[in-house]
């Protein structure tokens, strides 16, 4: 199933929670604080629901009790046309990235395949959601685009093997991990290169677990004004979602709501001849199978 965080053009500053249900939307907020479906709390965001343990679970199984019956829900339902989409995830303790994580990314850069999955961090504040602007700073000159699946944890996870390692995601979203790498090679490490405000966009949805699995072998193509950049699936992931939520929970405790990037696959920008790196008034779109798309508008520092 697919959730999402929304707000309704009336009343842009508060957020909703909502789901896809058949070709349409429903609004979950409402729906629970109406006793429509039976939820410990009235929630309005995804982390919310992650919070109240098996909380994905239990309303997607009421849910798919609805959508048996769907007499008397039309009041819950919108379009998505009609609502502004907020990133699925705004306050995660962490935000890390994995670098070098696509066969075909190393490949380009004539690299080598690594031993074990390369890790770095990146901060909430660099968050946007969907059709929101990603900022050029006035600082660099080589902004650079990477689609990216992202997988969200839905459990507190420390030292878990990677068989049971899926047993603690709760889905995956998209995630456009951009980079200025002109800083970044320069500075010779990643941080402030991928930590300025508006580098992380992500959404439009968190889609369930329980829908796609470990998520391998989702086709994924990142578009620059229309024009393919970048055309991949998750099968080329050196390490898979099990892999990486096993290794990074040996480092660190993985809180709920916590985000991992999972690399990049080949196309990037600054690999190309000539090299390719966003402008204002550049459209860059993600498009994940059986995900969504993730829009964004590209501007100017203001």
């Amino acid at each position: 199933m697919k959730f999402m965080n929304f707000s309704r053009k009336s009343a842009p500053s508060v957020v909703r929670l909502g789901c896809v249900f058949g070709d349409t939307c429903f609004d979950l907020t409402k729906a629970i604080g109406d006793d429509l479906l039976e939820f410990p709390r009235v929630v309005f965001a995804i982390e919310e629901v992650l919070h109240v343990k098996d909380g994905l679970q239990l309303l997607e199984d009421q849910l798919a009790h609805l959508e048996r019956s769907s007499s008397g829900i039309q009041s819950y339902l919108f379009r998505e046309s009609d609502v502004t989409f907020r990133a699925p995830i705004t306050h995660p303790s962490k935000v890390i990235g994995i670098g070098l994580n696509y066969r075909d990314h190393v490949e380009e850069i004539k690299g080598q395949i690594p031993k074990q999955p390369l890790l770095f961090a990146m901060y909430a504040n660099a968050i946007i959601g969907p059709e929101e602007g990603i900022v050029i700073p006035p600082v660099s000159k080589q902004v650079d685009y990477e689609a990216e699946l992202g997988l969200v944890m839905g459990r507190r996870t420390r030292q878990v093997s990677r068989e049971e390692a899926i047993d603690y995601v709760a889905g995956y979203t998209i995630f456009n991990d951009v980079s200025a790498r002109d800083l970044q090679f320069s500075d010779g490490q990643w941080l402030r290169a991928k930590s300025f405000d508006t580098f992380a966009p992500m959404g439009p949805y968190l889609v369930t677990k329980n829908t796609l699995g470990d998520a391998d072998g989702l086709a994924i193509e990142l578009r620059l004004n229309g024009k393919t950049m970048q055309k991949s699936h998750t099968g080329n992931l050196i390490f898979k979602v099990p892999d990486l939520v096993s290794y990074v929970s040996q480092v660190m405790t993985l809180e709920v709501g916590d985000v991992i990037a999972t690399g990049t696959p080949g196309g990037v920008g600054f690999v190309r001849n000539p090299q390719v790196f966003m402008k204002a008034g550049d459209i860059v779109e993600i498009e994940i199978e059986d995900i969504g798309l993730l829009r964004n508008r590209v501007v100017d520092f203001d």
